[in-house]
């Protein structure tokens, strides 16, 4: 979507593309002191966004607003950089810069995550399969939907703790929701579909506290529902949060967790091209039947 200027975000068409990869130090200036030979490292997306604290720092993304990873050698200053888990493989650890750092973002760094916490995940691409992933290690009992049983059930063998809905069959997925919880319902809804489905997601939030992580638009930009409707915000004390790339120390935070709890992200790499590949690697992207994350070898 990105790519074709479908998002809302610009883009300079000359620079290369890509902004996730893992990569391996090769060469190291006379002042670096983090990182050594041999250490496996991303960059992070946004090489202005490091400590999380930054308010007035412009974006500089990779892929869009300065060079990508999609070539074989790069330059970073070592403070873009961030050392990566030990226990997966390199096309694993290719997918934690951008689908881990977002929903890391989007599930609040796991911060005051509620007993018995259940979550939402739309659609199964690479942010959805990380969450999943990232749920089922931190004690999250998520619930994920399709429009494919054969993605939902492919999904499905990994934990008996995951739930799926197919939301083409199922007139009313809210309602779907509410049965599965027992009529609480959930207290994270990570939005990859855009404004069209804040009514059904709202319905869905528990009583109180609940969290909206709006992360993409994969219906388009059209709203078609009463503004009048965002006052079940205020009446279940819920909140929504756009998620844009998360800062290097969201990076950091989400690669320890998964090297903390040992979590397999074998799960998430659908398919593996190599670097001449590169244009069937987008164009099976685009296709859209993958479940997680399409990987480039270098």
């Amino acid at each position: 979507m990105l790519r074709e200027g479908g998002y809302p975000i610009p883009v300079n068409e000359r620079e290369i593309e890509g902004s996730c990869c893992a990569a391996e130090v090769v060469a190291l200036g006379s002042s670096v002191t983090k990182f050594s030979i041999g250490e496996r490292v991303a960059p992070t997306v946004n090489l202005n966004f490091l400590s999380g604290e930054e308010r007035d720092a412009d974006v500089c993304a990779l892929g869009g607003d300065t060079a990508g990873v999609l070539r074989e050698w790069a330059v970073f200053d070592e403070q873009h950089l961030v050392k990566l888990p030990g226990h997966v493989s390199w096309e694993e650890a290719a997918t934690i810069t951008g689908v881990g750092i977002t929903a890391w973002v989007s599930l609040n760094g796991l911060e005051h995550v509620p007993e018995g916490a259940t979550a939402l995940l739309q659609g199964t691409g690479g942010v959805s399969i990380m969450s999943l992933l990232v749920c089922l290690a931190a004690g999250i009992r998520p619930i994920i939907t399709s429009s494919s049983d054969a993605k939902l059930a492919r999904l499905a063998k990994l934990s008996p703790e995951i739930k799926t809905i197919n939301y083409k069959t199922t007139p009313d997925v809210a309602a779907e929701v509410l049965l599965l919880t027992a009529g609480k319902g959930v207290d994270y809804v990570l939005n990859n579909a855009g404004l069209s489905s804040i009514p059904s997601d709202l319905r869905m939030l528990r009583r109180y506290g609940g969290r909206i992580a709006l992360i993409g638009f994969l219906e388009g930009f059209e709203a078609g529902w009463d503004a009048s409707l965002l006052m079940g915000l205020i009446e279940k004390a819920a909140s929504i949060k756009g998620i844009l790339a998360g800062s290097r120390a969201d990076l950091e935070a989400v690669s320890r967790f998964l090297e903390e709890k040992k979590v397999d992200l074998g799960p998430l790499v659908d398919r593996v091209f190599a670097f001449g590949e590169s244009e069937k690697a987008f164009a099976y992207l685009e296709g859209g039947s993958h479940v997680g994350k399409v990987v480039i070898r270098m």
